[in-house]
């Protein structure tokens, strides 16, 4: 909604351009616009697919500011940027971990699942990707001020990539309702943190409000450029996979500009002859979190806002804001949409957590979405599936307290063993352990 322009306007932004995807008109990219002045639909950042790229056009020896990111080395099918105007920490190249562990307990018992971990970050999320191009537009463009609501994930990110960029910054957060991991991060960065008391979505509300009437660049998912960056996580994992298609991507459905970033990049990817097929999207939501699950089910016919409730702090969104883009993910990739209970989402994360790698609770998400719909039918046993985990371990630590020592523990909780200091118990251990 907000429509303000924020500095000079060097020529070299003349490339850019972005696109309502409802009615279709055309703004150029010198403006911090996030919502069509015309008709208030979503926009997309254009970027020309009339060519044929390959997997050199990624690989450039000659460097430039940026090469050694995950996201800007992605040059050829992201907006074009002055040199100067990049903020970078050298985000990306993130692993994709393979593990047997976790397809058998997928179900896929003739297949694979493969872990693209996005908590490998610089400041431990997914989130970095689609900061890093959002604060090179708002540095390019002149803002004096950037601003986000959030759950805890980005509002770090921003932190990090505005004090990068020297630009000041805001975030909102639900009061009460942000693990204090991620509360720490944020406030370590420098950002002017502000408690909203309500939700995510009234924290958005009131920051898109704000944009409106005061010179402040809006850095949430709504923001075309966000996706920019988010995608090159679906660059990252074809190109680690030799460019062939998996079966499946399945990735946390919270504000869904995940689900909308990778349904472009999969398109943009298949436009320009990297993929021969596009693979399917299944998002994942928790069932008290579940507005787009909803909204799948009704056939993307009817679609309401609900209150959110689940212990996945990062997708705890009941009114997600890119809700038409990732519609369109989906449909054009013949994708699913499953919601599923955070005791089920907490014991995949335990999985997953043994598996070596762990993550926080909302990455989980693809892992359990992965295991129900096998189960269902909906996902061959033999399938070739890569989930996106979108932040590390240490993002909820007391996520993992409750699960692992609570007065409740889950399933799988690896509780702590008392003993007394006599060798006769330690060797007790030590043969469970062995046995086990």
């Amino acid at each position: 909604m907000a429509s303000n322009r924020t500095g000079q306007t060097p020529a070299t932004l003349d490339q850019l351009v972005v696109r309502c995807m409802d009615c279709g008109r055309d703004y150029p990219g010198d403006q911090a616009i996030t919502r069509c002045p015309a008709c208030g639909g979503l926009l997309d950042a254009i970027i020309p697919l009339d060519r044929t790229l390959t997997p050199q056009d990624f690989i450039d020896p000659a460097a430039v500011p940026g090469l050694t990111s995950g996201v800007w080395r992605y040059r050829a099918l992201l907006p074009t940027f002055p040199n100067d105007a990049i903020v970078t920490r050298y985000e990306g190249n993130t692993p994709l971990y393979w593990s047997e562990r976790l397809a058998n307990y997928a179900g896929l018992t003739g297949g694979r699942f493969g872990a693209k971990h996005e908590g490998h970050n610089p400041t431990g999320s997914f989130k970095d990707r689609g900061m890093t191009v959002a604060l090179t537009h708002a540095k390019a463009i002149g803002a004096s001020v950037v601003a986000c609501a959030s759950t805890g994930n980005t509002s770090a990110s921003l932190a990090s990539y505005a004090a990068t960029a020297g630009i000041p910054a805001i975030v909102l957060i639900p009061e009460g309702k942000v693990s204090a991991s991620k509360l720490g991060q944020t406030v370590a960065l420098g950002a002017r943190v502000v408690q909203v008391e309500g939700d995510f979505d009234d924290a958005l509300a009131i920051l898109r409000e704000l944009t409106v009437t005061h010179n402040v660049y809006l850095a949430n998912s709504v923001n075309p450029y966000r996706p920019e960056g988010q995608k090159t996580i679906v660059f990252e994992l074809l190109e680690q996979l030799g460019w062939r298609a998996p079966d499946v991507i399945a990735l946390p459905g919270g504000n869904l500009g995940n689900t909308a970033a990778f349904g472009k990049a999969l398109s943009e990817a298949y436009a320009v002859g990297l993929i021969d097929r596009v693979p399917r999207l299944v998002t994942v939501q928790a069932e008290g979190a579940a507005p787009f699950a909803a909204y799948y089910d009704s056939g993307f016919d009817h679609y309401a806002p609900v209150h959110a409730e689940t212990i996945a702090s990062a997708i705890k969104i009941g009114n997600p804001a890119s809700v038409e883009r990732a519609r369109r993910s989906i449909q054009t990739t013949g994708g699913i949409v499953t919601a599923v209970p955070d005791t089920d989402l907490l014991d995949a994360k335990a999985v997953i957590d043994a598996a070596g790698i762990g993550a926080e609770p909302a990455s989980a998400a693809s892992l359990a979405g992965v295991r129900k719909l096998v189960r269902e039918g909906h996902i061959s046993a033999d399938a070739t599936v890569v989930g996106v985990l979108t932040a590390n371990i240490l993002k909820d630590t007391d996520a993992i307290a409750r699960y692992h020592l609570g007065d409740e523990p889950g399933e799988r909780a690896n509780r702590p063993v008392r003993i007394p200091a006599e060798m006769a118990a330690l060797e007790k251990v030590l043969d469970d352990a062995l046995h086990a």
